[in-house]
């Protein structure tokens, strides 16, 4: 199919969770006209976002945008693939395998914040809708996390299943990651009610042992467990995380100590809210 690049140039005012969201409305749609939409760049300083999407014709690409939020494209230009990548440079998936640029653009030293996922009632789920419908289920879970992860520089280390793994060299990113993975779920769930999902994310950080391209360490079993603790559509986090994070914007809510199997000493464990605060 064709590959086309559309530009949106009065996003002024707009938010990067507001084009995360409004990338995650196109996915749930794109099927239904035979297209799909593969990235986007959001340039928040001049107003743009650029997206990137095989179709069979423009007015394909132009139907998912007004059918899943109304936010139709400003021009829309055929491209070809090569001259997309020499325009917009390395991609994130051409970083070397467990490589992450921080905010510094610096290569990361080896501290990392940990991040794992668990969808809720996978198990169950799978008896219930059967083997297909169920795999259909985890692609679309899976593009919602990757996609985050994609937009804010984190590296998914492995599947575990019914969920991910992944790290970040900025404990920012990663914190602002499990906020809008939560915020994509919530949008996907009022977009397709019969498909909704709910997941847990926990974070942690510290200097884990890398072996064969996974990640070991007291870290990364103090991430897991954390995100074990989370209750469904919960964000959970270790001290470490909300003192790196002091100065940030972020909200961290104490939940009190945790005893985690493998760990002698309690450990305080902290919700990050994701929705936006009432007033």
């Amino acid at each position: 199919m064709p590959l086309f690049m559309d530009v949106h140039s009065q996003a002024q005012g707009v938010t990067l969770d507001d084009v995360v969201a409004a990338h995650q409305l196109d996915l749930a749609m794109q099927a239904k006209h035979d297209t799909r939409y593969i990235t986007y760049w959001f340039n928040q300083d001049a107003g743009k976002i650029f997206c990137l999407v095989d179709a069979p014709s423009k007015d394909a690409a132009n139907a998912v945008h007004k059918e899943a939020h109304g936010l139709v494209a400003d021009e829309l230009i055929e491209v070809q693939a090569e001259l997309v990548d020499a325009m917009m440079g390395l991609r994130e998936d051409q970083l070397p395998h467990g490589q992450t640029i921080p905010e510094t653009g610096e290569p990361d030293g080896g501290f990392r914040t940990i991040m794992f996922t668990d969808l809720e009632g996978s198990t169950q789920r799978a008896e219930h809708l059967g083997d297909d419908a169920m795999f259909a289920l985890l692609a679309r879970h899976n593009a919602i996390i990757r996609e985050c992860l994609h937009v804010h520089a984190g590296r998914e280390v492995k599947h575990t299943g019914d969920g991910l793994m992944a790290s970040f060299g900025s404990v920012a990113r990663a914190v602002d990651c499990a906020i809008a993975i939560q915020r994509a779920f919530d949008a996907h769930n009022a977009n397709d009610p019969e498909g909704a999902m709910l997941v847990r994310v926990g974070l942690s950080a510290g200097e884990p042992v890398e072996d064969n391209h996974d990640l070991f360490g007291s870290s990364v079993n103090l991430a897991r467990r954390t995100c074990d603790a989370a209750a469904p559509g919960q964000i959970l986090t270790t001290n470490v995380v909300r003192e790196l994070c002091l100065g940030k914007r972020f909200r961290f809510e104490a939940l009190g100590d945790r005893i985690f199997k493998g760990f002698t000493e309690a450990v305080p464990v902290y919700e990050v809210p994701w929705q936006p605060a009432r007033t």
